[in-house]
């Protein structure tokens, strides 16, 4: 349990069986602004390039923040979709060549 009383599972890695992309889920239901975007940022953090992210939320203005979230840093939202009241965000990190 989270100083805030929510509960979080741990990131969880499996594979994509769409792609070979590896895909990390992160369970934010029941977390309100800006906790779903803040804890997907620190995922991302430590993720490589090419590595995707899919994000589960309750909050409505998930959608909104993912979609500027990725307008903003350039990682590819590949993804947001709403089933049963939980919006499905899949965004990829970004590949830095260098």
């Amino acid at each position: 349990m989270s100083a805030c009383g929510y509960t979080v599972r741990p990131l969880e890695k499996r594979p994509n069986t769409m792609t070979d992309a590896t895909m990390t889920e992160l369970d934010a239901r029941g977390l309100d602004c800006p906790m779903p975007l803040l804890k997907a940022k620190r995922a991302l953090n430590t993720m490589q390039g090419g590595e995707r992210l899919r994000v589960l939320a309750t909050d409505k203005g998930s959608v909104r923040d993912f979609e500027v979230f990725s307008q903003q840093s350039g990682h590819p939202l590949l993804s947001s979709e709403e089933r049963d009241g939980v919006f499905i965000h899949v965004i990829e990190k970004l590949a830095v060549e260098g």
